[in-house]
Parts: C-alpha cells; sequence; structure tokens
C-alpha cells in the first residue's frame, strides 16, 4: 500500500535525524515523506538535506510561520503546507511529529490494518517516554482507543470524509469525533511502541494552558462534558489548576462566541457519544 508522511518540524536538531532514521529502516517504506522545516533556526534544515540528498523519496519543504510552538495551529499549518505538494494516490496518510523513533515494522502492520479492515478509518501504536530512571515507560490517555497526535495515520476515504486536519487546538481529538460521525472506527495496536524523545508539552508557551477549554467548547461539548473532561484531567495530572484554566477558557470563548469547529449536527453526535462513554465508565 503506498502511503505518505509529512512531518512539521521547529528547532528538532536532536531528534530529528533519529526520526528520519527509523523511516529508512521500516519494512514498508513510505512513497514520499515531506518534512516541513518551519522557522527553524539551529540545524534543522541542514540535517532534512542531508537525508534529502541520499533518499529521493525524501523532501524538504521550507517555512515560515510564528517561533511561538502554540498546541494545534503551527503544526497544522505546516501539516498543510506540506499536504500542498502531496497527489492523491495514496492508500493512507500519516501525520508523525519528529521527535519519535518508529518500531521498523510500525508502517507494515498499519498498512496491513487498513487494508484488511476498510472500516478503520484512523490507526496507531503507543507512545512510550522515558521517566526519571531512564526507564520507557508507556504515556498514554486512559482511553486506550486514542491515537496520539505524534503518530496519527489515516486511511485516504477517512481523511477526506473529515476534511483533513483542522487548525486549532483540539485537531487530534475533533478528527476521531468527526471519524466515527462518518462511520469510521479508530484502531490502537498496543504492540507498535513508539518512543517519544521529547515528553508532551515541554514545548508549549504558557499562553496555551486555557486553550484546552476553548477547544473542548469549539467542540460542542457543553458545559457538563467539559466539565467532567476537565476534572478527569486535573485528577490524572495532579493538578487541580487545570479544572479552573479550562473551564476559564471555555466560558472565554463562549463570551468571544469564538467559531465552532464541527456543525451543529456533528455537535449532537459528539456530545451523544461522549455521554455514552462517560456512562460506560461509571458502569465498569
Amino acid at each position: 500500500m503506498d502511503y505518505y508522511v509529512i512531518i512539521p518540524a521547529h528547532n528538532e536538531e536532536t531528534f530529528i535525524g533519529l526520526t528520519l532514521d527509523s523511516i529508512l529502516k521500516q519494512t514498508l517504506r513510505p512513497k514520499q515523506v515531506i518534512v516541513v522545516n518551519d522557522n527553524s533556526t539551529d540545524n534543522t534544515e541542514k540535517i532534512i538535506d542531508e537525508f534529502a540528498s541520499t533518499h529521493p523519496f525524501i523532501t524538504k519543504l521550507n517555512t515560515a510561520s510564528s517561533t511561538l510552538h502554540m498546541p494545534g495551529s503551527k503544526v497544522i499549518n505546516a501539516f498543510k503546507k506540506g499536504l500542498e505538494l502531496l497527489d492523491d494516490n495514496f492508500a493512507f496518510i500519516v501525520k508523525l511529529d519528529a521527535d519519535i523513533i518508529l518500531p521498523n515494522n510500525y508502517f507494515e502492520k498499519i498498512a496491513h490494518v487498513f487494508k484488511g479492515r476498510p472500516q478503520i478509518g484512523i490507526a496507531g501504536g503507543f507512545i512510550y517516554e522515558k521517566d526519571n530512571e531512564g526507564a520507557w515507560v508507556l504515556n498514554h490517555p486512559m482511553n486506550k482507543d486514542h491515537i496520539r497526535g505524534a503518530i496519527k495515520a489515516y486511511s485516504k476515504n477517512c481523511f477526506k470524509a473529515i476534511g483533513g486536519l483542522k487548525n486549532a487546538m483540539g485537531w487530534d481529538t475533533v478528527d476521531e469525533l468527526l471519524a466515527q460521525h462518518h462511520g469510521f472506527e479508530l484502531y490502537t495496536d498496543d504492540t507498535l511502541k513508539v518512543k517519544h524523545l521529547r515528553p508532551t508539552g515541554n514545548a508549549y508557551d504558557p499562553k496555551a494552558k486555557l486553550l484546552q477549554g476553548k477547544a473542548m467548547y469549539t467542540m460542542r461539548y457543553g458545559f457538563w462534558i467539559t466539565f467532567i473532561a476537565s476534572l478527569k484531567m486535573a485528577i490524572k495530572n495532579k493538578k487541580l489548576q487545570a479544572l479552573s484554566d479550562n473551564m476559564y477558557g471555555y466560558f472565554e470563548a463562549q463570551k468571544e462566541k469564538t467559531p465552532f469547529l464541527v456543525s451543529v449536527q456533528e455537535g449532537k453526535f459528539i456530545r451523544k457519544l461522549r455521554w455514552k462513554n462517560i456512562k460506560q465508565k461509571i458502569i465498569a
């Protein structure tokens, strides 16, 4: 199966070489890899050039956006720039972070899933990060059906149905909700252990802390689902501040009449799905 990989990269000189090397070691290589060098000021571009000069399926694209590493907007802007260089001749497309190491059989297994189960719309493995002792430990949401934004693979049909990726905080949640709205299923493989070299959130600007609540508003969660989701997040991260930050962000978005990411019909489906999942976890 032919597939494309797009890698947004901003000041990733420490990791980008390791990521590209893990792609070269894949048992099923991509048809094309677009590395979007987004306003890097370090040696990221030089490293990409070294790989591209010896491997024709790797292409560099320079672009200049904000220097702020804000969740959502910066990375998806870069992804969309890379997407403009690609044609429609693919079975699935991958949005990959520039600071990960994939197991060698990663894309072979993802391709096998998409080929054998056309109802699967989004697929991926599980993220592992180093703890303080240097051991690689699982760092995945409590929802094991969620595919982390660093390693998302979309079937062509699903990617077209959801209208690509949303340029906003919450893009890697709303894509899964919309996929299910269009009748696709999500698939995670816990045997595909991906090493994430930079702990999640370390590069985010402090201004981003209110954006979770804003994202929940734009996905039409409504007050109670936003509150429950925020409380769950605060408990998991042992940071009560996350609850107040999220709710403040939610009410700010409501006051400012921030545009929604989904339609009224999609929002109704999302709330119904969220309540179903909440009730199932309460019963369990």
